[in-house]
This record gives C-alpha cells, sequence and structure tokens, in this order.
C-alpha cells in the first residue's frame, strides 16, 4: 500500500493523521488538516492550484507541485 496511506504523522508539523490527510498543493507532502488550512492561506496557494490544474489537463496525474520543480 502506498506511503501516503499507511504513515501515521503529518510530514510537515509530525502531529496525527487520524483527522485526515491530505497531499499538499506544493510538494507530494502528505500534510494534516491543520497545515492544510495554513497551506491555503499562502499568497501563492492560487499559483500552486492552477499549475496542477494545468498538469492535469496535460494527463500528469503525478505533478510533484510547484516546490518539486525546483528539484
Amino acid at each position: 500500500m502506498d506511503k501516503f496511506f499507511t504513515q501515521k504523522t503529518c510530514d510537515r508539523c509530525g502531529g496525527s493523521l487520524k483527522g485526515g490527510r491530505i497531499m499538499s498543493m506544493y510538494n507530494e507532502d502528505c500534510i494534516c488538516l491543520s497545515c492544510k488550512e495554513k497551506e491555503m492561506k499562502r499568497k501563492d496557494y492560487k499559483k500552486a492550484v492552477e499549475a496542477e490544474l494545468e498538469e492535469i489537463k496535460r494527463g500528469n496525474y503525478n505533478y510533484k507541485g510547484i516546490e518539486g520543480e525546483r528539484k
């Protein structure tokens, strides 16, 4: 099974994922919902969402996020 579904702690804050998990819009981190709320308040969040949508339209369902592009 994929690590995303089996890990127990948030890649960003180290907190529990029992309350839910989601993939970051910026990279491949598995984050808790509290970190997702913080992420959504970033000034460049809209840019991250638009970049992912464009990649999906191109057929790339494994986009690494705008921070992943820099690696």
